[in-house]
């Protein structure tokens, strides 16, 4: 019991490390074999990185509500940046069940899991949403049914917020 109240302890306290921080300028390598940094990815507009593999069936149930605020948003700027961990092996299996789901957001590859680590990503799903600036506004890791709903809300509180200061600025 003492073990399992220290990993969720720990879990807990890396949801909060980092808020309020600027992301890593990390190199990103895209599943179509492109490559990005995650601060071009924020120049105009708020960023959803989600860490997930194929064999994690949270992520997939994640991912469908992932997909579609990548679309309901992408007028305000909004972006998700799916980064998966699956090994080098696996990728035929990543490209094959991305195209069988016609999801639209990117995918970030990360096989020797670099990214995964230095960003805290290790516990799947693990969602880090970074406001235009490259600043960590929220991180949540896990996944139960119900959850996108606390998502969906922190990508609106951020583009409204953003809104606001267009309107003032």
């Amino acid at each position: 019991i003492i073990f399992c109240s220290l990993i969720l302890l720990n879990i807990i306290s890396a949801e909060e490390d980092d808020i309020g921080n600027i992301i890593p300028d990390l190199k990103i390598r895209l599943l179509d074999g492109s490559t990005t940094t995650i601060h071009e990815l924020v120049n105009d507009g708020p960023l959803m990185i989600d860490f997930w593999a194929t064999w994690c069936v949270n992520c997939k149930k994640l991912m469908k509500y992932l997909d579609q605020y990548h679309e309901d948003y992408s007028d305000d700027g909004f972006k998700v940046l799916m980064i998966n961990t699956d090994t080098p092996r696996s990728l035929g299996k990543v490209k094959s069940y991305v195209r069988s789901q016609g999801y639209k957001f990117y995918i970030g590859m990360d096989p020797n899991k670099v990214i995964s680590k230095k960003l805290n990503g290790m516990v799947m799903p693990t969602m880090i949403l970074v406001d235009k600036g490259g600043e960590v506004k929220w991180r949540h890791q896990g996944y139960i049914a119900g959850e996108e709903i606390q998502a969906k809300k922190q990508i609106k509180q951020l583009l409204e917020k953003n809104l606001e200061e267009n309107i003032e600025g």
